[in-house]
């Protein structure tokens, strides 16, 4: 029976393998590194301010930041008094924190910087601590006058025991509260460590963290990384990420599929950039990696061929990620197969992981030797998993959730004769390895009866460079159609290489713009049934991000919300079929 609390994780570090550089953060132009022992120090000093300020076992504790040591800090701090850490984006709004900290009960909020804390001040009923304030850095410096009761408060913590309570982003309603005890994350830390040893990861390795750390699946990477031994790099921003990989060198990235999928845009614009000469190199290179399977290495020329690329071309692709990336970890939505096989290629590693909030997450990794395009791996130690008839995925193991907080009707609707069902639509391979074809909710039936999955759809015309985002619909219609969100910038570099006037908000209407697109959606329809292939499109103005409230902080697309924001063009879809 696993007997560890989160907050064992970095005693284990301390004890077995202390480092110089625990966690570090940019300040100016340098970075600022904690070692070990320092950030023990500071976990125990700042729980005994949070004695002081009334926290017992129990309580809920909010925290609202951008990834810094501060954020793990409390995290730590609070979970080894037995109370619970509730994190909250801090790209929501006021009124997803004035729900948030009303249903959970939060009384005592860290926020992150002087932004966060203005759109947290009207919520009532709560006491804000900043972390780039004097009275944290207090906090952080508290006498240990009170470590005999933190110490013994710790040693009354349970595995079973509430960790976290994280709030879901749905696409639709309002979010609910993800139960998660302390055993529930460590059997992923445990599991997924083994995974990440078979993949050459080691004790000192560097890790770059960037993805939100409020994200279950960047939240387990990071106790990972503790567990493992490795030192923590925080990004500055999603805009320095770029410059944050060159200073750092990492070992290590966690990416979501966007991201992945903007690296390689990036890469193939710069090619686009080069003189005649290398710009055919660039390409001849891009061809052979397409053309690279991890199932089949290819004959000896063709190998000879990739050889060659790699000294001249490939390697440079390695070099824009710090020249010593062992591994990438994909998670939280689909990566598109073609993009596995091209990195692979070039010599980056990239492994998928299938899981959500309610699983701590992970359900299913793939690792060496079980990685194929497509699919997310065999299920992790200790974790089963079976399908439904209809194709349903469902779950069983120590990782998944104790339920949802005050939601007993939402919790009893999840659990089928103690499986949890995952609302995702799947099937297992000959050889074991998970595939995941859409999510159930998002199936939808034409007028002529014939069901459409349009997660696979989306995913296929997201290979273009062209389409940022893209929503299928056509539920009860004729046909199915899609709704798409330029990739602006790819754009304006097409209309630069083809002399095409930029004509503002009617760009999306012009003539060679829509043929551009069109050979988009035909390539994609290849590879689908008749009745599948999207039989019209509509390009729409505006950015689907969460500010304009058009997809989840984890990048999700809220299809409702889409759906009735450009109704006019659905409509105009439709009228004319």
């Amino acid at each position: 029976m696993q007997t560890l609390i989160l907050p064992d994780l970095i005693s284990i570090q301390l004890r077995e393998n202390p480092l110089e550089v625990c966690l570090a953060e940019k300040s100016a132009d340098s970075w600022m590194t904690y070692s070990t022992a320092e950030v023990v120090d500071k976990i125990n000093r700042l729980s005994c301010a949070l004695l002081d300020a009334g926290i017992r076992p129990g309580d809920k504790v909010g925290i609202v930041s951008y990834n810094s040591p501060a954020w793990i800090i409390a995290d730590l701090a609070i979970l080894q008094l037995g109370a619970i850490d509730v994190p909250m984006y801090p790209n929501s709004t006021t009124e997803d924190y004035r729900y948030i900290i009303k249903h959970a009960g939060v009384n005592l909020v860290f926020a992150g910087d002087e932004e966060l804390r203005e759109k947290l001040e009207p919520v009532e009923g709560i006491t804000l601590m900043n972390f780039n304030r004097d009275d944290f850095q207090a906090w952080l410096n508290h006498p240990l006058d009170r470590m005999d009761e933190v110490v013994e408060l710790r040693s009354k913590v349970s595995p079973e025991d509430v960790a976290s309570i994280i709030y879901t982003s749905g696409t639709t309603g309002s979010p609910k509260g993800v139960m998660l005890c302390h055993r529930n994350i460590v059997s992923n830390v445990i599991s997924l460590k083994k995974i990440i040893d078979e993949a050459g990861g080691l004790p000192g390795d560097r890790v770059l963290s960037f993805l939100p750390l409020s994200h279950i699946f960047e939240r387990c990477g990071f106790y990972e990384d503790i567990y493992m031994g490795a030192s923590i790099y925080f990004a500055e921003s999603m805009d320095t990420i770029g410059d944050n990989i060159r200073e750092v060198s990492p070992h290590i990235l966690r990416c979501v599929p966007r991201l992945l999928e903007k690296i390689f845009e990036r890469i193939v614009s710069k090619g686009h950039e080069l003189s005649p000469v290398k710009k055919s190199l660039f390409f001849w290179a891009m061809t052979l990696a397409e053309k690279y399977s991890l199932e089949d290495p290819g004959s000896l020329i063709y190998r000879a061929k990739l050889s060659v690329a790699d000294k001249l071309i490939l390697s440079k692709w390695r070099e824009a990620l710090g020249g010593e990336v062992k591994l990438i970890v994909s998670g939280a939505a689909s990566l598109r197969p073609s993009l596995v096989n091209i990195f692979w290629a070039a010599g980056i590693p990239i492994y998928e992981g299938y899981g959500l909030t309610e699983t701590s997450p992970g359900v299913a990794v793939s690792r060496p030797g079980a990685v194929r395009p497509g699919c997310v791996g065999p299920p992790i130690d200790d974790v089963e998993v079976k399908i439904e008839p209809d194709g349903e995925i469902l779950v069983k193991g120590p990782n998944v959730m104790l339920g949802y907080y005050r939601d007993e009707e939402s919790t009893l609707e999840v659990f089928r004769d103690g499986w949890f069902c995952t609302g995702d639509i799947g099937e297992i391979t000959v050889d074991g390895l998970l595939k995941i074809t859409d999510r159930k909710k998002e199936m939808f039936k034409t007028s002529g009866g014939k069901y459409i999955a349009p997660q696979p759809i989306e995913v296929k015309l997201k290979e273009s460079l062209y389409i940022e985002q893209a929503m299928v619909i056509g539920e009860n219609e004729k046909f199915p159609a899609v709704l798409i969100s330029p990739e602006m910038e790819q754009l304006s570099s097409y209309m630069k290489r083809h002399h095409i006037a930029d004509e503002g908000d009617d760009l999306i209407n012009h003539p060679r713009i829509k043929e551009l697109f069109q050979r988009e959606v035909d390539h994609s329809n290849q590879s689908f049934a008749r009745y599948e292939q999207i039989k019209q499109f509509r390009i729409v103005p505006g950015a689907w991000t969460v500010e304009s409230g058009l997809v989840t902080p984890k990048l999700s697309i809220k299809r409702r919300v889409i759906f009735e924001k450009y109704q006019s063009y659905v409509d105009d879809i439709y009228s004319k079929s």
